[in-house]
Parts: C-alpha cells; structure tokens; sequence
C-alpha cells in the first residue's frame, strides 16, 4: 500500500464501501505496519471494525512499548526512541499517520496496532487520534454503539 492508501482517508472510503476489513489486512500485511500475523489473526476470528473515528489516547492501553514499560511486546528502547523520534520529524513535516488499530474486549481499549504512532501522537501534544475499532462480533459492536452513541 501507498502512503496515500494508508491514509485515514483511504480507510473512510474502504468504511463507506463496506471493505474496512480488507483495508485493515491489506495494512497490516504493508510494509507501513509489517504486521501479517495480525492480519490473518483478525481475518480467521472474523472481527468487526468501526470507523475510523476519533478516540481518546489516554483510553488505549499499549501492547508494544519500550523494555521496561509492562507490555506485551517490549521493545529495546534504543529502537523504540528512534522510531517514535523519526515519526515525530515526520509529523513536523506534515505526515498524518494512518489510524491506530485498537481492540475492544470487556470495556477496556487495546492497541493492537500503531503503539509507536500512539506515542509520537501524545508526544506532539494530541489528547485523540483516528482509530478503527476492532470487535469480536458485531453484538459487541452494536453494543458499543448503544453505549457511545454520539461516535456513530
């Protein structure tokens, strides 16, 4: 995928044409995201996505984050600075990154993708980012929908 393709833009168009699932593979499996395990994890459950929409970064907990930090993925923190202070230069430059990939389970908010954009993003001083949420079936969707109305 191109830089535009990975665009919060290109991901409203995929939502509206009913293919935000393909477009959330088709990321992950990019080299933007080089995450293809997590693309065939959400298409072999089958999961449901909603958005992008606008969402709250201090609601995501982290997967991925410097050694250290308690995550899932630690990552040395040599690396981790130097990608988060790179993504930094580049939102100086006028980059806008992709949207945050986050899971939704028992009413708490998982970063399953984009945990260094997350970072540069708070780092820049954003209090939200475009996000798609990611739901186990769509009575979990709907569910969120009833109880967050005004994010439909």
């Amino acid at each position: 995928m191109s830089e535009e393709e990975v665009s919060v833009s290109s991901a409203q168009r995929a939502a509206d044409e009913g293919r935000l699932a393909q477009w959330v593979g088709d990321f992950l499996s990019s080299p933007g995201s080089s995450n293809p395990e997590l693309a065939a994890a959400l298409a072999m459950k089958g999961t449901i996505c909603l958005g992008p929409i606008r969402f709250a970064l201090d609601r995501l907990t982290p997967m991925a984050g410097p050694d250290g930090d308690e995550v899932v993925v630690p990552v040395a923190k040599e690396d981790w600075e130097s990608d988060v202070e790179g993504m930094e230069h580049s939102i100086e430059d006028g980059w806008d990154p992709p949207p945050l990939l986050v899971s939704h389970h028992d009413g708490e908010y998982f970063l399953e993708d984009g945990n260094h954009r997350c970072e540069t993003l708070r780092r820049t001083g954003a209090r939200s980012a475009w996000t798609i949420l990611l739901f186990p079936d769509e009575v979990e969707r709907v569910r969120f929908l009833k109880e967050h109305e005004d994010m439909e």
